[in-house]
Parts: C-alpha cells; sequence; structure tokens
C-alpha cells in the first residue's frame, strides 16, 4: 500500500512539475531565425513625414538606420501610447515575401502566407498565432518627441 501511494505520490508530482515549467517558461515570441538588431530611432512628430502619428490611427513605415533589417511600422495607438512593430514577420523565417505591410489602414499583412495582425493591437486574425514583434519606446508629448529602442 506504502509503494503504490509513493509511486502515485511521484508520478503526480512529476506530471504537475512538468505543466508547470512548460505553462511558465519563457517562449519567444517569434521564431529562431528571426533577426536580432538594435533599435534606436528619434522621431520628430513636428516634422512633416510623421503628421499622421498625431492622430490615432495614423501610421508611418520607418527606414532609417538602426530601425532593424526591414524597418518598423509606428502606430498612434491613443493620445500618448504606441505600436511600434518589427516588419519582419514573426512566425516565419525572413525571406523575400516576408516584409510586413499596411492594408487598408487598419491591418498588417504578410505577402507570403497573408497572415494579418489588427493594426492597432498587433492581434493576429488570420494564419500567425504570434504578434508582430514590438519595440519600446518613450513619448514626451510636450516636444511630440518618439524615442523607438531596443
Amino acid at each position: 500500500m506504502k509503494k503504490t501511494f509513493s509511486i502515485l505520490t511521484i508520478t503526480t508530482l512529476l506530471i504537475f512539475s512538468n505543466l508547470s515549467i512548460n505553462s511558465c517558461g519563457s517562449r519567444e515570441d517569434t521564431v529562431s531565425c528571426f533577426p536580432n538588431n538594435p533599435i534606436n530611432v528619434t522621431l520628430n512628430l513636428n516634422l512633416p513625414a510623421y503628421y499622421s502619428l498625431n492622430q490615432v490611427g495614423g501610421w508611418v513605415y520607418i527606414n532609417e538606420q538602426q530601425s532593424g533589417t526591414r524597418g518598423l511600422i509606428v502606430v498612434r495607438a491613443s493620445d500618448n501610447t504606441f505600436k511600434v512593430y518589427d516588419r519582419n514577420a514573426p512566425h516565419i523565417c525572413p525571406d523575400n515575401n516576408t516584409t510586413l505591410e499596411v492594408k487598408d489602414n487598419i491591418k498588417v499583412v504578410c505577402p507570403k502566407d497573408n497572415a494579418q495582425w489588427i493594426l492597432l493591437t498587433g492581434q493576429p486574425t488570420a494564419v500567425a498565432n504570434v504578434p508582430p514583434k514590438t519595440y519600446l519606446y518613450n513619448y514626451d508629448p510636450a516636444g511630440k518627441i518618439l524615442n523607438i529602442y531596443y
């Protein structure tokens, strides 16, 4: 009886330990072949090139130095919040046709497999099950300066 109880207890502990490790472990939000480049961009939203970022829902492509391998998509999500997406598709390895594009001002699309995400939130809606990779930023509303970094 004691031996059966011990085996049952050990088995139960192993199962729960395995579930805990797998569910709480850090998971990558992109494929393992996703490029890892430094991001360091400063945008002055007073400049004409970035006027669309002064309105909620406005967006721009950024293709400056230190904006990743394929550039960024910057979206004004609310009055003082932005979303900064990498233009590399997060769910497949980079290829000739995997640069994310904004379509109809409401969604982000991968031309290779038609994976789609909501522009304002990054939530996947078709094909992919991970959001686009996002980057950190600081925003100074007084000077309208947006610093994006990684």
